[in-house]
C-alpha cells in the first residue's frame, strides 16, 4: 500500500514507494533524457545515476542551462554527526566528489554538530561529542578524494559568525505554521530544532554572498532531507538568489532489509572503523533473496530485489553494470550462493575499508587545509 510508508527529516518507516513519493515531495525523476544532457556535459555517467540510486531532482535542466552558458555551479552537501559514519553516508559524499572532479566544481559540506544534539531526545550525545565526531566525519570525507582549495568543510558552531547572519535572513520567510506542518513539531519541540533549517539553508547561497551575484549550486542529498530545502527554496528566491537544484538518491537498505541503513541500529549496518571480522560477521547475518536451502536456491532461484547483499554490490561496491548483471543473475538463476555471495562481499567491503583508512592516515595531519572556521 502506498500509504504504508513514511519519509521524514529525522525518521523513515515502511518500504518505499519512490515513485509515489515523486508525486507526494513534487519532485521530478531523473529520466533518460536528464541523464544523456549529464552524461554529455560530464563526458561520463556516475553508476549511482545510471542505476537509479539518484533517482529525481529539481531544477537540474536549469542548472545544466547555466552550466552550458558558462556559468559553473557550486556542490553543497552535508552530514549530522550522532555517531561513527556509516556506508550509508558515503552516498552523497561519493557523488559530490565525482561533480567536482567532473565539472570542477566547488564543494561546500555543512557539519551541523547541533542538529542532533537538538533533535534527538534521551541520549548521550553532547554538543562537545557532536563537535568531536564532526572532525571524525570530516576526515572521512576528505578521504574520498576531495581537492583542497576547492572544498571548504565547516561546522555550525564555529561557522556560526557567517552563517547565522543569513541564518536570519531565510528564518524572516519561514513562519512557525510552515515548520510545523513540514516536521510535525509539537509543543514540546525545542526552539532550536525550528531555526535549524535556516541554518541548513544557507550553504545553498553562500557563495553567490560571498561572490556578490548569483552563483548556481546542486545539492545531492538523501530524499528524507528534501523537507528543509521544500521549506528553504522559497525564502532563498524572496531574498534574491538562486533557488539550489537537488539530487535526491533512494536509501540503502539495512543489512536486515529494512528501508534505510540506521546508526542507531549497530546490528545490521556497517561503520566506517568496523574492523574485517566484524564486517564479515555482519554481512554473514545479511537477509538474501535466496531460498530456505541450496537445493531449493538451485532449482528454484531467488530475488535479488530482496537481497541486502545484492543490493550493497548495486549502490557502492560493484561499479562495472557488467558483473553486477552477473551477480543478479546468479541469485535469480541460483548459481550464486548465499555463503559465497556474502563472502564475495564482505571482502570487497573489507578491501575498501582498508585502503579508506590508509587515505585517512595520509590525510590528518592536512585536514586543517579544507576546514573552515569564522
Amino acid at each position: 500500500m502506498k500509504d504504508d510508508y513514511s519519509v521524514g527529516a529525522y525518521s523513515v518507516e515502511g518500504e518505499v514507494d519512490y515513485q509515489d513519493l515523486i508525486t507526494k515531495f513534487g519532485i521530478r525523476p531523473i529520466d533518460e533524457e536528464l541523464k544523456a544532457r549529464i552524461k554529455k556535459d560530464a563526458n561520463d555517467i556516475h553508476f549511482m545515476i545510471r542505476r537509479g540510486i539518484y533517482f529525481a531532482h529539481r531544477d537540474m535542466p536549469w542548472l545544466l542551462d547555466q552550466y552550458e552558458k558558462g556559468n559553473k555551479f557550486y556542490v553543497y552537501t552535508g552530514i549530522a554527526p550522532s555517531g561513527g559514519m556509516t556506508i550509508a553516508h558515503l552516498i552523497p559524499f561519493v557523488m559530490s566528489q565525482w561533480l567536482q572532479e567532473k565539472f570542477d566544481a566547488e564543494v561546500y559540506i555543512q557539519i551541523p554538530d547541533e542538529e542532533k544534539y537538538l533533535a534527538k531526545r534521551d541520549t548521550n550525545l553532547t554538543l562537545e561529542k557532536a563537535h568531536e565526531l564532526a572532525y571524525a566525519d570530516a576526515l572521512n570525507i576528505v578521504a574520498l578524494g576531495f581537492k583542497p582549495g576547492k572544498t571548504k568543510i565547516f561546522t555550525n558552531t564555529e561557522y556560526a559568525g557567517v552563517l547565522y547572519k543569513q541564518a536570519v535572513r531565510v528564518s524572516k520567510y519561514i513562519t512557525f505554521s510552515i515548520i510545523k506542518d513540514a516536521f510535525g513539531f509539537g509543543n514540546d519541540s525545542n526552539i532550536g530544532t525550528i531555526f535549524y533549517t535556516s541554518m541548513q539553508a544557507v550553504p545553498a547561497f553562500l557563495k553567490s554572498v560571498e561572490q556578490g551575484k548569483n552563483v548556481p549550486c546542486l545539492i545531492p542529498l538523501g530524499v528524507d532531507q528534501d523537507v528543509h530545502f521544500r521549506v528553504a527554496r522559497n525564502a532563498i528566491d524572496k531574498l534574491g538568489y538562486y533557488k539550489p537544484a537537488i539530487m535526491h538518491s533512494k536509501f540503502m537498505p539495512s543489512l536486515k532489509g529494512g528501508p534505510k541503513m540506521s546508526s542507531s541500529d549497530p546490528d545490521n549496518t556497517i561503520y566506517l572503523d568496523d574492523a574485517p571480522d566484524v564486517v564479515e560477521k555482519k554481512v554473514n547475518k545479511a537477509i538474501t533473496g535466496q531460498q530456505s536451502t541450496a537445493e531449493l536456491q538451485k532449482k528454484l532461484g531467488g530475488n535479488p530485489d530482496k537481497c541486502a547483499v545484492c543490493q550493497y554490490n548495486r549502490y557502492l561496491f560493484e561499479p562495472d553494470d557488467k558483473k553486477l548483471a552477473e551477480i543478479f543473475e546468479g541469485e535469480r538463476k541460483g548459481t550464486l550462493l548465499a555463503g559465497e555471495h556474502k563472502k564475495d562481499l564482505a571482502q570487497k567491503i573489507n578491501h575498501f575499508l582498508q585502503e579508506h583508512r590508509k587515505k585517512k592516515e595520509k590525510l590528518e595531519t592536512k585536514l586543517k587545509d579544507f576546514m573552515i572556521t569564522g
